[in-house]
């Protein structure tokens, strides 16, 4: 039988409960109840460590309350600090059932990724999870190397939010982007006649890796990084 007291996620609910109700932000079990879409009851099970605070719950509770996702998952001392990076391992750990809204793309299904993203049924086949917080349809890549070093390390994971094409771009953001290959790269966007021709990729790791230049129309797919997980919590 699992133990729900010591489930890190309720314990911080618990502290979260506490603070909400001495700041007067809610009136009682009921009250959160309602903003959390559950009944009183099912908070008081939660609060007494007798279940766990699902995933639908705590992203309403992250958008609702502005509550930090890294301090519910026990990886940050800042109740209300924003959103950052969530430790993959915690996601399995954790075993909660969510909308799975995020597609992983794994190491080994990248170079897939890069020439089947429009075939649903490889798609389909893929592992999808969920972050409190984070909605929408979002692609998660598991990324291999050192290029982006040490911003991203090898073996990290960014959700990304898909873009649409001709949607702005920021220069020197961290943008995923899909040719023939996945890359995640910073951008600084090149023109030609005040037209965006081009797209300058650069690695952090500039000792190692030089930047290059991709043409516009030889990219498929441009993906905004969200955030970063990683298996050791925050660097």
């Amino acid at each position: 039988m699992s133990n729900f007291e010591d489930n890190t996620v309720n314990q911080k609910f618990r502290a979260v409960y506490s603070y909400l109700e001495k700041n007067n932000l809610i009136r009682g079990k009921s009250d959160i109840a309602k903003h959390l879409g559950t009944y009183n009851h099912v908070i008081n099970s939660i609060l007494k460590g007798k279940r766990n605070i699902t995933v639908d719950q705590l992203n309403k509770l992250v958008e609702k309350f502005s509550i930090n996702a890294n301090y519910l998952f026990g990886c940050s001392e800042d109740m209300l600090a924003g959103h950052g990076d969530v430790p993959a391992h915690l996601l399995s750990e954790l075993g909660f059932e969510g909308r799975r809204n995020i597609t992983l793309v794994t190491q080994k299904a990248v170079a897939g990724y890069a020439m089947q993203r429009d075939n649903t049924d490889f798609m389909g086949g893929l592992q999808k999870f969920s972050i409190p917080g984070y909605a929408g349809g979002l692609v998660a890549f598991e990324i291999s190397g050192d290029s982006m070093f040490p911003t991203i390390t090898n073996g990290d994971i960014v959700v990304c939010e898909p873009l649409e094409r001709g949607e702005p771009l920021r220069d020197n953001n961290v943008y995923v982007i899909v040719t023939d290959v996945v890359v995640a790269k910073r951008v600084q966007q090149i023109k030609t006649n005040d037209q965006i021709t081009q797209l300058r990729l650069i690695s952090d790791n500039n000792v190692m890796y030089q930047p290059y230049n991709v043409d516009l129309e030889e990219i498929s797919q441009i993906l905004r990084v969200k955030c970063r997980l990683t298996q050791s919590g925050i660097n």
